[in-house]
């Protein structure tokens, strides 16, 4: 049986082998669903070694229940189980390097945030969790802008035309500005404007 409202996902199960996989790929998929991709590898392995544990090690049955939680920032994996005898941390020396299970709470602790157990009803709950991205807060956040220059305002002179009056502080020896001559193109067409008060 699979419950899963917005944003809380369960399955009960026995923590047979065959099983075990089968959780793994619920479990991804309600993270791709929910946009938790980076967090898919570390939940799949955690929740493989929870179950791993169930399997190996509860009393009297190995029925249980996964559950998977997000809240604000953090994902809450938890396994439920019959059996109200505490884990014991390994500490994995005896352990295949290349192992794909079997380190149980150590690997939980290496890939988790935090992890812990308390007791529930006839049995216990083993959980860790995981810190959730935040890609909707930054998405949700104001991007800044950089202020932008103002506009340039480039106001050219009126060209220089043949017979227009010179200005009164205009002097002979004053050499005559590189943009007002008459090769400018269109300067021969130009209006000429006085410069002189009326």
């Amino acid at each position: 049986m699979i419950k899963h409202p917005s944003r809380h996902c369960s399955v009960e199960l026995q923590a047979l082998p065959s099983r075990i996989g089968q959780v793994r790929r619920i479990v991804s998929a309600q993270l791709r669903y929910w946009r938790l991709d980076p967090l898919i590898d570390r939940a799949a392995l955690g929740v493989t070694e929870l179950l791993t544990n169930v399997h190996r090690h509860a009393q009297p049955d190995k029925n249980c229940t996964v559950e998977i939680e997000l809240q604000l920032d953090r994902l809450t994996v938890s396994v439920r189980d019959h059996d109200p005898r505490l884990p014991v941390v390994e500490d994995g020396t005896d352990i295949a390097p290349m192992a794909t299970c079997g380190r149980g709470l150590a690997m939980v602790a290496a890939v988790s945030e935090s992890w812990g157990v308390r007791p529930h009803d006839d049995g216990k709950v083993v959980w860790f969790t995981l810190p959730a991205p935040t890609a909707t807060a930054k998405a949700a956040r104001p991007q800044r802008r950089l202020a932008e220059p103002a506009p340039r305002r480039i106001i050219e002179p009126e060209p220089a035309t043949a017979g227009a009056p010179v200005p009164a502080h205009a002097t002979a020896h004053a050499p005559a500005p590189a943009h007002a001559t008459a090769a400018l193109p269109g300067a021969a067409h130009a209006p000429a404007r006085s410069a002189v008060a009326s």
